[in-house]
């Protein structure tokens, strides 16, 4: 009987494992894409692409697209297409005042 209760905690040593590992690798690109997105806006102008967005990221289209989503239904982003038809995202500009000095 003993055999079976080490199969038992070693099967669900892995699983917690694993679980534990998505659960990283999750924050880690979720982490990313708020890095990118936030980079990309002050870069771009408020013009954020989804190609843009996953390379930048490094994260798959579908993740990449999900957060995209997400953030142009919170800030009221504006769909449009470029000269060469691809689509881009237009999310309101960026407004830099002074930081005030505690955070300087």
């Amino acid at each position: 009987m003993a055999i079976f209760e080490w199969i038992f905690l070693i099967g669900f040593g892995v699983l917690g494992g694993v679980a534990v590992t998505n659960v990283i690798q999750s924050r880690q690109q979720q982490s990313r894409l708020e890095q990118a997105f936030y980079q990309l806006l002050e870069v771009e102008n408020g013009n954020v692409s989804l190609i843009q967005l996953a390379a930048t990221a490094r994260v798959k289209a579908a993740l990449a697209k999900s957060y995209l989503d997400t953030q142009v239904k919170f800030f009221g982003a504006v769909p449009e297409v470029d000269d060469d038809g691809d689509e881009f995202y237009r999310f309101p500009k960026l407004r830099r005042w002074s930081e005030p000095e505690e955070w300087q």
